[in-house]
């Protein structure tokens, strides 16, 4: 005897607050399932709205609309004779709560509140939303909008219950449960529950994958069953990505996984799967006896007069069960260069922009920058060949001409994507200004070379006339104030040419709409604030914000073979370098050497400062230890010392950078993942003499050894 049922997650490029578009996702993803044989489809997490509303939550309208979205959704002819789980928020009883409501043939079936609330890194839920307790269930009073569907149905049970169908059993969780130390699917598999949902507004981070998946296999493997799970794709309004990845798998066993990165909307997934093969996985005596625990809550049962499974008696190609797969993994570098692309596709065609335009500097942060952009061009050119519909629609409105398969990613990169080259005849050298127009040559970008000098020497001379002082650079004799302000005034004019360009390039070509500024500054470089607060770093939107110069080199060495750049190997031979003070004989700015510190230590310092939560004594501690073959320990406090007080100084800058795709867990990002004060002590007195007593009897023990 079998028990065949198959079943089918998604994942939705949803946007915050596009009620029509994000209903039509929905309903296509159904029409696919069912075209599928699936009877039963999950949706990710808050789909109807989308996931990333903010302060919007805590508006009324957000909750009434959510529901017209569901009416039409259970209304649709499309839409009968499958499971559908849809995510919304829910008012009930004074309260709100981010919900899965289960519907069937116009009715609802049940309404699932989340029960574990995610309120830490990107994620404010307990500011709008409140957890719902383990075991309780109340009557839920439907809205008028359901009340007035065919079936007049008046209420339905909101709470932590599972659903019975003839055949089968399933239960939902919501995203952040998974996650807990005690998840629900754990009850849930005692108490019999065979199929767990999990619908999820999971972003991405690099090298996070694999822990989620992880976290999804362990979930059946042990408990046995299958676990589903859908996400949210794409960028719904804010800083993160969202990395689809939805997945089936069966006692631990992966059978379908969905892609991380893609340009399209709409991805279903399904597989068949043999209910009867749970049995196999939950034999063992230990399970039996811990299921039969009289303190194990029994959950309340929604009755389904519904068959989840086929008909045995039948046979053919959607019935066939489907087998385990390896899970799939990008490597990091693969990952920079598809998440950020992807992010930047939906934020330009979302904004309804001409393109993007980048300070192109030479540098490995700029070419990164522009890397990325043309990645993005690479995937949209694949969408046209394949026949992407949406795809082709966007990108015909920013190419000004129909769009076929023969034209190329470079030609698409020259219609949208401007480099400028804004240098000075003695700060910039030769070798930056010809990588830059080398670069710009090899993906196709429209290239702008010019000098600044003007702009640079009509500042000077305002200054100048307004002080009756004239600054000088540190190789001509002047002070530290003077250098910086001076290196000030040329990273400030190019982020005013940079706008001024972006406005007015495309009438220059005949084209309508302005383009969008991209941001290059790095996740090291922001956090030791090694850059000018409103220079060039200051844009629209930053796709490296959130990433670690390290990354970004080896990025570019990847990029170099798989994008089919070989000038990226001259960038990752050069220098890093500003170029913002003259070039001599016997000196030519460094970043590193200006900063203190290496890339590879102010990675280490920035995790340890956030990801592992120390404090600068907690820093010097551990890096005595991780650090002591091959520096020590009074240059380690030197270190810490100085990261901590640059780091003190330029928090101020984090209060205006330009939003940044997150993709790093120590990311300074005041606006919305790190939430420290930007006024400090910047000495740090007692810290300070705490670590230097340390170091005293750390020095004394060595003295009395020797």
């Amino acid at each position: 005897m079998t028990r065949r049922c198959t079943l089918a997650t998604c994942q939705l490029n949803q946007w915050v607050l596009d009620w029509d578009g994000n209903r039509d996702r929905i309903v296509q993803a159904i029409i696919e399932a069912k075209a599928a044989g699936a009877r039963l489809i999950l949706t990710p997490e808050l789909c109807i709205p989308g996931y990333g509303l903010l302060d919007h939550w805590l508006e009324s309208d957000v909750y009434t609309h959510s529901w017209d979205i569901v009416a039409e959704i259970m209304a649709n002819p499309d839409c009968q004779d499958i499971i559908i789980d849809l995510g919304l928020p829910v008012q009930h009883r004074g309260r709100s709560f981010n919900a899965r409501v289960i519907a069937l043939n116009g009715e609802v079936l049940a309404v699932r509140p989340k029960l574990d609330l995610c309120n830490d890194g990107n994620y404010r839920e307990m500011r709008y939303f409140t957890p719902w307790l383990r075991g309780k269930v109340q009557d839920y009073n439907l809205p008028p909008v359901i009340q007035q569907l065919e079936r007049k149905q008046m209420r339905c049970r909101i709470g932590d219950v599972v659903f019975e169908t003839r055949d089968a059993s399933f239960a939902s969780e919501t995203c952040e449960e998974l996650w807990t130390p005690k998840s629900p699917h754990l009850d849930y598999s005692l108490e019999g529950v065979e199929i767990i949902l999990n619908s999820s507004g999971s972003h991405h981070e690099l090298r996070k994958l694999d822990t989620r998946i992880n976290l999804i296999r362990e979930a059946t493997g042990t408990t046995g069953g299958v676990y589903m799970y859908s996400n949210q794709r794409g960028c719904d309004g804010d800083r993160l990505y969202y990395d689809g990845c939805a997945l089936i798998a069966i006692n631990g066993q992966v059978l379908a996984q969905g892609s991380q990165f893609s340009l399209r909307d709409v991805e279903v997934h399904t597989a068949t799967v043999d209910l009867e093969s749970i049995w196999a996985s939950r034999t063992s005596r230990s399970r039996g006896m811990q299921g039969n625990d009289p303190t194990l809550r029994e959950f309340e049962r929604v009755r389904v007069e519904f068959n989840l499974c086929h008909d045995s008696r039948l046979s053919g190609p959607k019935s066939s069960l489907t087998l385990p797969r390896p899970p799939r993994y990008h490597v990091p570098e693969e990952e920079i260069a598809l998440g950020p692309a992807c992010w930047l596709w939906d934020y330009l065609r979302r904004s309804k922009q001409g393109g993007y335009l980048v300070p192109l500097s030479g540098g490995i942060d700029s070419c990164a920058t522009a890397a990325i952009v043309f990645s993005m061009c690479r995937l949209v050119i694949q969408e046209v060949r394949a026949g992407n519909e949406v795809v082709i629609g966007d990108a015909e409105r920013l190419y000004g001409d129909h769009i076929n398969s023969s034209v190329t990613a470079q030609q698409f990169c020259n219609k949208i994507f401007t480099t400028v080259f804004m240098g000075m005849k003695e700060q910039s050298s030769k070798e930056t200004r010809e990588r830059a127009a080398d670069l710009a040559k090899a993906i196709g970008s429209h290239h702008v070379n010019t000098n600044i000098d003007p702009m640079f020497n009509a500042l000077s001379e305002v200054v100048t006339s307004v002080l009756d002082f004239t600054p000088k650079f540190k190789t001509s004799g002047g002070s530290w104030s003077e250098n910086l302000a001076l290196q000030n005034f040329q990273s400030r004019s190019r982020m005013v040419l940079a706008y001024g360009l972006a406005q007015l390039i495309p009438s220059s070509r005949g084209s309508a709409g302005n383009l969008l500024v991209l941001g290059s500054a790095n996740v090291d470089e922001c956090l030791r604030g090694y850059l000018t607060k409103y220079d060039c770093s200051s844009a629209d939107i930053n796709p490296i914000g959130g990433i670690s110069k390290t990354d970004l080199k080896r990025f570019i060495a990847w990029a170099e073979i798989h994008l089919n750049l070989p000038i990226l190997h001259s960038f990752l031979t050069a220098i890093p370098t500003a170029e913002l003070e003259p070039i001599t004989e016997s000196y030519v700015q460094s970043d590193e050497a200006d900063m203190g510190f290496t890339y590879d230590e102010l990675s280490t310092l920035g995790r340890l400062r956030k990801t592992m939560k120390l404090g600068m004594v907690g820093m010097f501690e551990q890096l005595c230890e991780d650090w002591s073959g091959h520096m020590a320990a009074r240059k380690v406090y030197d270190k810490v010392a100085d990261f901590m007080k640059f780091y003190a100084i330029n928090r101020h800058k984090m209060t205006t950078m330009t939003p940044g795709l997150y993709l790093e867990s120590y990311t300074p990002d005041d606006n919305r993942f790190d939430l420290r004060p930007f006024l400090y002590p910047v000495m740090f007195p007692f810290e300070r003499r705490k670590i230097e007593n340390m170091l005293r009897q750390m020095e004394e023990g060595e003295v009395s050894r020797n």
